[in-house]
């Protein structure tokens, strides 16, 4: 005789077990009609599953966007993978989960898929939702589904259940007529329950288990939303994100580029490199106001390091490795035990807590080559890395200090949109749960402390230590996770750092790790994909061009470039036997800020004509005028 406690704290007491359905409709008809789902206690399961003791159970319908979107994501892969069998007999099917904003499916087949398919293969997935197939869950004895998948010619599926599936543990699989598939669920109660909100994308390489020695299998990718509505914001989110590709507009704006000798590594030119060192300037002004040393750490260390570390048992393969006079080194791929080692030089009193040490480290991590995306996913990055070495006592008050200096470096880049996550300790982690237990509990009182809201992340915490993360929003709605804090009780001692207490004791500092760009090179690329390349002027790595209309202004040019050059703006001239339309319209498409034209009443009134990148026409201005107008506009960091 279950009792079932509903969201609203409401109990219902029924005779005997009863699914997730019943309990919809016990509800009442509309419930029932639109219920996709359950959670029972927390957990989500089918609209079949039977509940047959004492639980708190919601009903999941549209209007749930995480769980529904998981939903509808999972059983579109499953209908993609039904309609590409029904289509291409002797095709395998392999792995199929729901991703961020989609889903995809690997298959064998040894014919590749072309545009015309992929046509073919979502016009099948229609008829299969049109069909309204129920979506049935059975459990069968691991030897027999081995067979059955075996028979079918699935050999895949017999590698998943044989890798995946203990010994003698039941294998759970989802039916649709006469299509089924390994899985463990939820689905939707049927095919029909998708909706048509759904879009075929890509063909993609991909290797079985992501091993380049295994056999190459095709992934073709596709997104699934509630309603078309959702699903046309998504395609134009993508057209935004294609034109604001910060590859392309690095290359347009002359600002870096990538080639094939140093794969995952920038060549930054001379407006790129500018570019970076206003952020990096930025940052830097932002230590001495928090009150940070700046320090260097070097780029190579003894693997004995990072074995005391721990980072050589998680890390060694992302590494890149050299060795001399018959000793193993790494490049550094983190800053963290170098830090360290500064930190060990001389004896610290508690008097001298917290110390706090900064670095532009740049870093080597051998990332897989298909991961790479420009700035976005590198080989070799610069983070803007510190470690703030304290005592327990001073460990929360130095998390809310640090939490306010990543809000505030967040809004003057343009960001207002910032969510919160607080990660907790994994299963595979160093450090006594009592260790844990401190850090965590220190960075919720320093949110709480502030009145932020934040989710958990159960299970998502660094080896070390627990973590907030602070992911922002851009213009177009993508979220980017960008800056980190991290408590680590456990790396200083494994490293020997100590200090001496109030009582004479020797302790241990807390180490807090703590990233407010996260990558330098990353950073910078979400910026120019935010901005779509028309970086506020603060940040422009030019600000202005000055033009001439004929050769006759060439020295007024002059004069006006050096004088706005001594007051610290970033000026060019372009003094081209062009039309002034065409200049206007080449800087224009550089995403210049200020556009100075001067004619020969400019000269004669030793004025300026001024636009902006938009077109607009700011009318007039003496150089004093356009001084202070530039002054405010870059001291005021407007975005």
């Amino acid at each position: 005789m279950p009792q079932i406690t509903l969201p609203d704290g409401s109990q219902r007491h029924f005779p005997a077990p009863l699914s997730i359905q019943d309990i919809a409709a016990s509800i009442g008809p509309g419930l029932a009609k639109a219920a996709l789902a359950g959670r029972v206690d927390g957990r989500l399961v089918d609209t079949a599953h039977v509940v047959d003791e004492d639980a708190s159970v919601a009903i999941v319908t549209n209007k749930d966007e995480a769980e529904a979107l998981e939903l509808l994501r999972h059983d579109a892969a499953h209908v993609m993978a039904q309609a590409v069998q029904e289509l291409y007999p002797g095709t395998q099917v392999t792995i199929g989960p729901a991703i961020e904003d989609g889903f995809y499916y690997d298959f064998a087949r040894a014919e590749p898929f072309t545009p015309d398919d992929l046509v073919a293969i979502e016009a099948r997935m229609r008829e299969i939702v049109a069909r309204d197939l129920p979506i049935v869950r059975e459990v069968l004895d691991r030897e027999e589904a081995k067979a059955l998948f075996a028979g079918m010619g699935e050999h895949y599926k017999v590698e998943i259940i044989e890798e995946i599936i203990p010994p003698g543990e039941p294998v759970s699989i989802y039916r649709q007529g006469d299509w089924l598939d390994v899985c463990r669920g939820p689905h939707l109660p049927s095919t029909g329950r998708l909706g048509n909100a759904f879009k075929l994308m890509k063909v993609a390489g991909a290797y079985w288990r992501g091993d380049s020695r295994n056999p190459m299998l095709q992934r073709i990718y596709g997104t699934a939303w509630r309603d078309k509505k959702e699903l046309a914001a998504y395609l134009h989110r993508l057209e935004e994100a294609e034109r604001r590709d910060h590859r392309k507009l690095g290359k347009a704006l002359d600002l870096f580029h990538f080639q094939d000798e140093a794969p995952g590594m920038a060549f930054w030119h001379g407006r790129g490199r500018t570019l970076y060192r206003l952020v990096e300037g930025y940052m830097r002004e932002r230590l001495g106001e928090y009150g940070y040393e700046e320090i260097e750490t070097p780029q190579v260390l003894d693997r004995s390091l990072w074995e005391r570390s721990g980072h050589w048992e998680k890390f060694a393969a992302d590494m890149f490795t050299t060795q001399v006079d018959e000793r193993d080194y790494a490049i550094k791929p983190m800053n963290c035990p170098g830090h360290i080692q500064l930190y060990n030089q001389g004896l610290k009193s508690y008097r001298d807590l917290p110390l706090r040490l900064a670095e532009f480290g740049v870093v080597h991590r051998n990332e897989p080559s298909g991961t790479l995306h420009g700035l976005m996913r590198a080989r070799r990055f610069t983070q803007d890395d510190a470690h703030v070495f304290c005592t327990e006592g001073q460990l929360q008050a130095e998390v809310a200090t640090l939490i306010d200096m990543v809000f505030e470096t967040y809004r003057d880049f343009g960001f207002e949109e910032i969510e919160l996550a607080l990660s907790t300790r994994p299963e595979r982690r160093v450090g006594s749960d009592a260790l844990w237990d401190k850090g965590e509990a220190a960075l919720d009182r320093s949110l709480r402390s502030k009145g932020l809201d934040f989710i958990v992340k159960p299970g998502e915490g660094a080896f070390y230590g627990p973590k907030i993360e602070f992911t922002l929003r851009d213009s177009i709605g993508r979220h980017w996770q960008c800056g980190t804090i991290q408590v680590d009780f456990s790396m200083p001692g494994r490293l020997g750092a100590h200090y001496i207490a109030e009582d004479n004791s020797r302790q241990v500092p807390v180490m807090i790790h703590r990233a407010v760009l996260g990558s330098m090179e990353r950073f910078i690329g979400i910026l120019i994909e935010h901005y779509a390349g028309a970086l506020p002027l603060w940040l422009a790595p030019v600000q202005a061009v000055v033009l001439n209309i004929t050769d006759r202004q060439a020295s007024y040019v002059g004069e006006v470039v050096n004088a706005l050059r001594r007051k610290g703006f970033r000026v060019e001239a372009d003094l081209r036997n062009e039309k002034i339309g065409y200049k206007i319209r080449e800087h224009t498409l550089q995403k210049v800020p200020y556009l100075l034209v001067a004619g020969d009443r400019e000269v004669e009134q030793r004025t300026l004509a001024v636009r902006d990148r938009q077109g607009r026409d700011l009318g007039v201005l003496d150089l004093d005028a356009l001084i202070a107008r530039l002054g405010d506009e870059v001291a005021s960091r407007r975005h």
